[in-house]
């Protein structure tokens, strides 16, 4: 299979993500994002660090795609969300070749990370793949609704981030528009999915999760964030409240932003989650804020296993 005419044509003045940046991704340019036509990916492997409704006992099918449009600066995935040369580059037949790899391995479900600036291409190979397990959309809540319309019936469950107010998220990810991008979008997933509903087995099966990683010195941050949420999403909606946060990349240079959360407040940000009325979901403790919980992106697993066929 090839990529569509739709996305070719879509991507020829790339408008998926709230960047709306207008490359030509079909003439080997690439978006603000660090995406092009083909699909970059970075590591494809079972992955047992999500939410346990997510990892179960075999874990996610985490394919970690390269680029991003939201380009955090504290990003621990840098090496790879930064990078226009990171990883292997897919077309349509080796991208769903590599899905059906993962599958194999009896994954709960196939856990697309960072898949946003590939909305498109992931619609096309999504629709010839049609998997039996969940596609789980796990982004960082920086979408266009019309993007996301167009993976209606495609996308079972949003895990989705909502990181930062208005008055951060210019210097956070130099996307002063986040918090409403992120808003619009949240309720475009809610509609699209409904509530979230789970197995017998404790897994989620469709519906929308809310993320939140506590940053630190920023609580009020965190309270404006989860107010904001709570206006759009039912108090019934699961929501991870992280507490991972690690310096990296430039943060790491940044005041403020040079040390990890303190137990005071992180223990703020749940008093502020349950007074909120969510008590569906997810809370961290601190030891959470290593890094080696983030993975290595070597192509390990599926993607290596394509490469040398």
């Amino acid at each position: 299979m090839d990529w569509s005419e739709d996305t070719r044509a879509a991507l020829s003045h790339c408008t998926a993500c709230p960047r709306r940046c207008g490359a030509d991704r079909t003439g080997g340019a690439v978006g603000a994002c660090g995406g092009g036509l083909d699909v970059r990916v970075a590591r494809a492997a079972p992955l047992f660090w999500e939410e346990p409704c997510i990892s179960g006992v075999r874990g996610s099918g985490a394919v970690f795609f390269c680029g991003c449009p939201v380009r955090c600066v504290f990003c621990q995935n840098s090496e790879i969300s930064m990078s226009r040369s990171a990883g292997a580059a897919l077309d349509a037949d080796g991208l769903l070749a590599v899905f059906r790899r993962l599958l194999d391995t009896g994954v709960h479900s196939l856990d697309l990370v960072t898949p946003t600036h590939y909305a498109l291409q992931l619609r096309d190979v999504l629709t010839a793949l049609k998997p039996d397990v969940p596609v789980i959309w796990n982004c960082g809540g920086y979408e266009s609704p019309g993007t996301l319309e167009k993976l209606a019936g495609l996308v079972d469950v949003y895990l989705t981030d909502f990181k930062f107010d208005a008055a951060s998220a210019g210097t956070l990810c130099a996307a002063a528009d986040y918090e409403d991008a992120a808003a619009a979008a949240l309720a475009v997933m809610a509609a699209q999915t409904g509530p979230a509903r789970f197995g017998a087995d404790g897994l989620i099966r469709s519906g929308t999760m809310v993320r939140h990683l506590v940053l630190p010195g920023r609580t009020g941050m965190t309270r404006r964030v989860l107010e904001r949420v709570a206006r759009i999403v039912p108090p019934d909606t699961p929501l991870s409240l992280m507490s991972q946060y690690v310096p990296a990349g430039p943060a790491a240079g940044i005041r403020g932003l040079d040390r990890t959360v303190t137990a005071a407040e992180y223990r703020r940000a749940v008093e502020i989650l349950l007074a909120l009325g969510f008590e569906n979901g997810y809370t961290q403790e601190l030891t959470s804020a290593e890094s080696g919980f983030v993975p290595a992106f070597d192509l390990t697993g599926v993607v290596e296993k394509e490469e040398n066929k």
